[in-house]
Parts: structure tokens; C-alpha cells; sequence
């Protein structure tokens, strides 16, 4: 694994969207939002948490990266197509209307995975959602209607979120791709 330059290291697994993906989402999601309705999630942030792991004592890392490299699931497709407001967290979200099976199995397979580390995992059930705005103080008055987006997942990623002046910035560590027969990856980039 890459030395890191945070102090800290504040882990989560995530489907992490390539560069194609995030203009795609830009064009057809981010830009129908408001511009007053909260704080805008950087496009290069735009992520799909699979696991928040929290403050990991650099003693677990590796245990971490090992879970990655044994979760197990296929490719698979996942539509954005629904907007959504939680108000306790104030944050405005896209996610699916219907998650794939092969995404439970994947976060399953994760916290399985993850076992040995000894973590203290969320207890909550798994909800598909990608954070577009923050610091929302109440939805929109009026419907948005964007356009679906589709998303033919095929990896997962591990990424680091590092404290920077003014917010955070997430550095993916390491790439698993999806086993089309399962089976986990091993490979990571």
C-alpha cells in the first residue's frame, strides 16, 4: 500500500466512478440541482459507500487491504435514478430505485471479509446512495426530474478521506475488480 500523507487514516470501501462517469453525472444529475440548495459535492468526490470503516490504527491496514482482495461478487449494473433528502444528516442524495442482489452480495461479502480485523462496523442496513449536496436545510420545494444513469459496476475501491483546509479529499488506495464467476479479486492498482 502508498505511504499516506495523512496523519490519520479514515478508510471506507466505495464503488468509486471513473472520470466518463462522474461528466455523465455531472451533466444529467449535478446540474439540474439547485445552486442554493446546499453545498455541492465535488465531482472528483462522487462515490457510492459500500463500508465506512472510520479511524483504522495503521495495524489493521493491511488486514483491511486483505478483505478487499477476498470479497466476492460479479459485475454488475446499478441505474441512478432517484433523488432523495435525509434531514438529520442534511444531505441530498441519487441512488436506485431497485439495488442489484450482486451489491448486497458485495457488501456482505466485505463485512464477512472484515471479520478478523476486529472493527466495529455500522450496524445500519446497507442503503445505495451517492451524497451530491451537504449542509441542506430542507429538499427543494419543487420535483427534480433528471435523467437515469446507468452504471455497469466491474470494481470496488478502498479509499482514504485526508483532512485538507477547507474539507477532506478522497484518495482511492487500491482498485479490486468484480469476478465475473466470483471468486474476489486480487489483483489492485
Amino acid at each position: 500500500m502508498n505511504a499516506s500523507p495523512c496523519a490519520s487514516r479514515r478508510l471506507f470501501f466505495a464503488l468509486w466512478p471513473d472520470e466518463a462517469l462522474r461528466e455523465v453525472l455531472a451533466a444529467h444529475v449535478c446540474r439540474r440541482l439547485p445552486r442554493r440548495l446546499g453545498r455541492s459535492v465535488p465531482t472528483a468526490h462522487l462515490h457510492i459507500t459500500l463500508l465506512f470503516l472510520g479511524n483504522v490504527p495503521a495495524t489493521r491496514v493491511s488486514c483491511i487491504e486483505e478483505a478487499g482482495a477476498r470479497a466476492d461478487a460479479p459485475p454488475f449494473e446499478i441505474v441512478l435514478d432517484r433523488l432523495g433528502y435525509w434531514p438529520r444528516p442534511r444531505v441530498f442524495w441519487v441512488g436506485p430505485s431497485h439495488s442489484p442482489a450482486a451489491l448486497f452480495q458485495l457488501v456482505g461479502s466485505l463485512r464477512r471479509a472484515l471479520e478478523p480485523c476486529g472493527l466495529t462496523l455500522d450496524g445500519r442496513p446497507f442503503q445505495a446512495h451517492m451524497t451530491l449536496l451537504r449542509k441542506v436545510a430542507r429538499p427543494p420545494a419543487r420535483k427534480i426530474d433528471i435523467t437515469p444513469v446507468s452504471w455497469q459496476v466491474s470494481d470496488f475501491a478502498l479509499v482514504e478521506s485526508c483532512p485538507v483546509e477547507g474539507g477532506v479529499r478522497y484518495r482511492p488506495l487500491h482498485v479490486w475488480p468484480l469476478a465475473a464467476a466470483g471468486g474476489g479479486g486480487e489483483a489492485g492498482r
